[in-house]
């Protein structure tokens, strides 16, 4: 039986070296890469957890925003006071009158005008419109109403009001408020004191 074994160089022959192989080439960044792969490893984390920061931050659940303020009018009162005495020289043919007017609670309310139904008659006030109420701090307002056409108020006001604008941080809006069974009582006595010696 014969065997063969490895193969063996010859005479005056040998056996070549391989090459070496060729060392990789690093890019031109490669040097700046290694270097700074601290650098470049702490910016890249930096990174990271800002995008996931902001990931959170935008998907975080949303707080309900504050309730809007009531309407100016759905808080504020105006009440009728009582008659008051007016100088004939300063409010002939005028009535004279105090309101109480009272925002119960929200922003502070602005009066911004007040005026009534009656085309024969003017109105003014003191202070002047415009002017602020502050929430639970009622204030009190002289109201003078004077005939200019007595053709044109009634004999007797049966549910006189008074249209008042009020705003504030919601909205502006103009309302009619009712002042009751004395105020309409002393206004028509008013009126007909102020118009009895007109025909009509």
């Amino acid at each position: 039986m014969s065997r063969v074994g490895p193969v063996e160089p010859g005479e005056g022959t040998h056996v070549r070296d391989a090459p070496p192989a060729p060392r990789p080439r690093r890019g031109p960044r490669a040097p700046y890469l290694g270097r700074h792969r601290r650098a470049v490893t702490g910016a890249l984390l930096a990174v990271a957890v800002l995008a996931g920061g902001g990931s959170l931050y935008l998907t975080r659940p949303r707080s309900e925003p504050p309730p809007a303020p009531p309407y100016p009018s759905q808080v504020t009162a105006v009440a009728y006071l009582y008659p008051q005495a007016a100088d004939v020289n300063t409010a002939p043919r005028g009535f004279t009158f105090a309101v109480g007017v009272t925002a119960e609670f929200g922003p502070p309310v602005t009066v911004v005008a007040i005026s009534q139904p009656y085309a024969g008659l003017s109105v003014t006030s003191s202070p002047r419109t415009p002017f602020r109420t502050k929430p639970g701090s009622p204030r009190k307002i002289t109201l003078t109403l004077r005939v200019t056409e007595c053709g044109k108020v009634p004999r007797n006001a049966g549910l006189p009001f008074l249209d008042v604008t009020l705003r504030n941080t919601r909205a502006m809006e103009t309302h009619s408020f009712i002042l009751g069974p004395s105020y309409a009582r002393d206004l028509s006595r008013a009126l007909q004191v102020a118009c009895s010696n007109d025909s009509r």
